[in-house]
C-alpha cells in the first residue's frame, strides 16, 4: 500500500526533499514508515528512530496502524526562546 510522507524543517533538509510517496506493506505502522525511510541511506539514515508523527494531522503513536492513502508527517523538535 502507499501512504505519503511529509518532511519538515531539519529533516526536509536532511532527505532532500519535502514529501515522497513510500510502499509499506499491509498493517505497517508509523515505525514502519521511519525503518523504510532510514534504511534508504544517505540524509534519511540520520533521521530520529522515534520521531513525533501525525496521521492524517492528528498526532499518533509510533505503533498507530496505517491504512492506503494514509498521509505520515514526521515533525522535528521545536525550540524557541
Amino acid at each position: 500500500m502507499k501512504v505519503r510522507l511529509l518532511l519538515f524543517a531539519l529533516y526536509k533538509d536532511l532527505a532532500g526533499l519535502e514529501e515522497v510517496e513510500i510502499d509499506v506493506p499491509v498493517g505497517a505502522t508509523g515505525s514502519n514508515v521511519v525503518e523504510v525511510l532510514r534504511a534508504r541511506g544517505g540524509g534519511l539514515a540520520r533521521l530520529p528512530e522515534r520521531p513525533v508523527i501525525a496521521v492524517n494531522r492528528e498526532y499518533a503513536a509510533l505503533d498507530t496502524e496505517l491504512f492506503d492513502g494514509d498521509e505520515v508527517a514526521l515533525l522535528p523538535p521545536v525550540a524557541g526562546g
